[in-house]
């Protein structure tokens, strides 16, 4: 009768800067809850799986470290006894220090591979349980978060994890343990001039902690505004045609530009901060090995350390204060790191209210097709004070044809909705062949019904692909067949490669009345026991519309169909109509029987069946 009612509170979301700086708001929020980095611990489960590749990786860079400091051991012995007995046992010395070196290689390598490895196979099973996870959150959960928003946390906020598996834990694991061996050999060499190194550590460790905690702070809230700029990005895209209808493409990308250069200010401050955190700790470094090496010399000329002693300290000073810089660098990535897992962690342990209940109550077998609704109220979550539905109470039978029509807003696509368990009622039962929804498998649930939407969204794919979706083991036959019925058939046959032909994203190649059809035949090849069809010739012209209704006609005479609509030709067939407004049954009744009434649906029908 009407377009379809949609979700009352979508509406209600802010825009523009009141959405900038709520956003900004949680953010900041978000931010106070992340001082530490227990949100990396959510990383745990996904190693556990993988965790012989993970010991042999450790184990790798055990050797790594080993033969590294190795290297400093060989050189001491080259200069201090390599000229010994006339410079005999230089070669042997040097040869020690090949080998020693080939074997640096030898377990870099190995150690690169094995941690690469790991990392990227726990990264692609933290993006696969993300997205699982998201595909299984209700319409309440994504209904208040920005589509942007949930790509940036599986897109930019799960690279910056790859790079640290991948790259900066390995790095930072690696200087840890050279630090380690490093000062360790240095106190064997020379505790006094190890002890002068000692008290220099704590000088780089200031700016390292003082400086980190504020990287880190801005690295969150550089990727906030950067899911903000992508958020709006999103959306404008997927509204492009209405974006340049209205003529506000200059509109649009001056929202964008503000969120970018936003953006682009709170990453200008990470990257200041970072800088002065990274000159504060090489100048402390350098100027702290420059005063080493210079006792160190004084040390070989009055004879209380010779040459090869000094060259190993030197060594082992710089592989010390080199892994102190490299893990202030570590602990920047490792930081915002944790930043990025929380964001994700926030998305991980969001929990659908939509979900089987302990004890799940079995569908009976073979179907029957029987949808009840029993005094169900029920308003969308953030307006309760507008109920979509209002003690409704409605039995479909097996095989029975009802056609929902009423005003916009009267509840009509909230049936729909939560005959689909996209939504639970406050009050009330939904029943589908006897059986409260709630008690079932939601899988279960939406494996009886077959959903023809206004919108008709398509995929990405080829047309077999599309029509697949509502059944993944329709053999080409049954695709056909399918197509066949909705009359998609021919069009689909005459596209060049035909079944084969990829579609583009959304189907954008057809026009709205195919991928209607093909969204016809996606419901049709399922063979539900009950069809729902929401507007679904509303995209057709007059000729398609009288094809496409004959096959529906037929489809109808072997399910359960409710079906939402405001053409007389197809509210006629019903066997039954129900007339809604305002979240209540007001009549029902015949096409005959009610337009004599002189009620709401007589009024209805004169204004808009007229035409037809």
């Amino acid at each position: 009768m009407s377009q379809t009612d949609s979700p009352s509170h979508r509406g209600d979301r802010p825009s523009g800067g009141a959405l900038l700086a709520e956003q900004m708001s949680e953010a900041a929020d978000r931010r106070e809850k992340r001082r530490d980095l227990r949100p990396l611990l959510g990383l745990w489960p996904f190693a556990l799986r993988h965790r012989s590749d993970l010991f042999l990786s450790l184990v790798f860079l055990l050797l790594a470290t080993v033969a590294s400091l190795g290297l400093t051991v060989t050189s001491r012995g080259a200069i201090d006894h390599g000229y010994a007995n006339g410079g005999q046992d230089i070669n042997r010395w040097f040869l020690w220090l090949g080998l020693n070196a080939l074997a640096l290689a030898v377990v870099t390598a190995a150690r690169y591979f094995y941690v690469t490895k790991t990392g990227e196979r726990m990264v692609a099973d933290l993006r696969q349980a993300a997205f699982g996870h998201v595909l299984s959150l209700d319409q309440q959960y994504l209904s208040g978060i920005r589509t942007g928003e949930v790509l940036s946390r599986l897109t930019t906020d799960i690279q910056i994890v790859d790079t640290l598996l991948t790259t900066s834990i390995s790095y930072a694991l690696r200087n840890v343990l050279m630090l380690t061996g490093g000062v360790i050999m240095l106190a064997t060499v020379s505790l006094k001039l190890t002890g002068l190194v000692m008290l220099i550590v704590p000088v780089l460790i200031v700016p390292l902690f003082v400086y980190g905690r504020r990287v880190r702070a801005l690295t969150v809230q550089s990727q906030d505004r950067f899911a903000t700029a992508v958020g709006f990005a999103g959306e404008s895209i997927e509204a492009l045609e209405t974006v340049q209808a209205f003529g506000r493409e200059r509109s649009a990308s001056a929202r964008f530009d503000e969120a970018v250069d936003g953006a682009f200010a709170a990453s200008l401050e990470r990257i200041s901060a970072r800088a002065v955190m990274t000159a504060a700790i090489i100048l402390v470094m350098f100027g702290g090995v420059t005063l080493v090496l210079w006792l160190g010399v004084r040390d070989v000329l009055d004879g209380r350390m010779s040459e090869g002693a000094l060259i190993q300290f030197v060594l082992l000073a710089v592989f010390a204060a080199g892994a102190v810089a490299a893990l202030g660098e570590s602990w920047g990535d490792v930081q915002k790191a944790s930043g990025a897992m929380a964001r994700i962690g926030d998305l991980m342990q969001a929990t659908p209210e939509i979900a089987a209940p302990p004890m799940v109550t079995v569908l009976p077998v073979p179907p029957r097709g029987e949808a009840a609704f029993q005094s169900v109220a029920f308003a969308y979550p953030g307006r309760p004070d507008l109920p979509a539905l209002k003690d409704f109470s409605l039995t479909v039978r097996p095989g029975e044809t009802v056609a929902l029509v009423g005003p916009s807003g009267a509840g009509k696509s909230t049936v729909f909705r939560l005959l689909l368990r996209f939504y639970d009622p406050e009050a009330g039962e939904v029943l589908i062949d006897g059986v409260n929804i709630r008690d079932a498998e939601p899988a279960e649930v939406r494996q009886r019904l077959a959903w023809v939407s206004q919108e008709a969204p398509l995929f990405s794919g080829t047309a077999a692909d599309n029509v697949r979706f509502g059944r993944a083991d329709a053999d080409e036959a049954a695709v056909r067949q399918a197509l066949e019925e909705a009359q998609a058939l021919k069009f689909v046959e005459a596209l060049p490669r035909g079944l084969d032909e990829p579609l583009g994203e959304r189907g954008r190649s057809l026009s709205g009345g195919q991928r209607q059809r093909l969204a016809i035949a996606r419901a049709l090849v399922r063979h539900a026991p009950i069809l729902l069809l929401d507007e679904a010739t509303s995209a057709l012209d007059a000729e398609n519309e009288r094809l496409v209704q004959a096959a529906l006609d037929r489809a109808m005479d072997m399910r359960t169909t409710l079906v939402i609509a405001h053409r007389l030709a197809t509210v006629k067939r019903a066997d039954r109509i129900v007339v809604m407004d305002e979240g209540r049954i007001v009549e029902e009744g015949t096409h005959a029987g009610l337009a004599k009434k002189g009620g709401l649906y007589a009024r209805l029908a004169d204004l808009q069946f007229r035409a037809d």
